[in-house]
């Protein structure tokens, strides 16, 4: 007798799918928050940090690259222990989704408090800036390592470049009629909400941190939250 519970695939799916919108939304913020707040720091997209070093080298950008050179060994090293973590859990048999956001969570919060308690920011130069700024590095890559891994399904929550891209490139294939017309289709359904959810997060992370400063990222822990309770694994 086969004693097996049905699969829900249109909720999976409908989770998926707000999941990767929630995750977009505190990618798109937080990075923004970090970017106006800490002098030009990428939280999320740390690769962009190198750009900034360069400029400023030359001549063109601010003067203080601490927090960014320190943003890519500080990435790296949490994206290690995360994945020491996961694979961990894996042989264990133990579930990660929830612990890993809940981490996340935490750095997170920890970001918004040390920004709350000490901005906002004068000196480009000093050492507060550069140090709180990593709390905001380690809670995106923890991110970044699950887009990576148990999000693997999901759209890519933290670069979207990759994304705009296909979403072209399908709303090409979708109008033109072009073969195999579904997968476009259904990747269009798939990736236009954390596009979205990446764009409305990077204009409220400006427009919140101009209004209220490292308390609006209260927005992200909340979305954060409810990733939490919805997401499972």
């Amino acid at each position: 007798m086969n004693t097996s519970q049905p699969v829900d695939t249109a909720g999976t799916t409908q989770a998926s799918r707000l999941g990767s919108a929630l995750l977009s939304f505190v990618a798109g913020f937080v990075d923004t928050v970090g970017f106006v707040a800490l002098f030009g720091l990428f939280t999320a997209h740390v690769t962009g940090n190198f750009v900034l070093i360069g400029a400023a080298v030359a001549g063109s950008g601010r003067a203080s690259v601490l927090g960014k050179l320190l943003a890519l060994p500080v990435f790296v090293l949490t994206v290690v222990i995360t994945r020491v973590y996961q694979l961990r859990c894996v042989r264990l048999g133990m579930p990660m989704v929830r612990s890993l956001l809940a981490a996340q969570l935490l750095f997170l919060l920890a970001f918004m408090l040390a920004g709350v308690a000490a901005g906002p920011f004068q000196n480009e130069a000093a050492l507060a800036p550069a140090a709180i700024g990593l709390l905001g590095v380690v809670a995106m890559s923890i991110q970044n390592t699950a887009s990576r891994s148990v999000f693997s399904k999901m759209s890519p929550s933290t670069v979207m470049t990759g994304n705009v891209t296909q979403l072209a490139m399908d709303v090409v294939d979708w109008f033109a009629n072009a073969p195999s017309a579904a997968e476009p289709a259904q990747r269009l359904r798939k990736n236009w909400p954390p596009v979205l959810a990446f764009a409305v997060g990077a204009l409220g992370g400006g427009f919140g941190y101009t209004l209220v400063g490292f308390y609006a990222l209260v927005l992200p822990v909340a979305a954060l939250g409810v990733a939490l309770r919805r997401l499972r694994g």
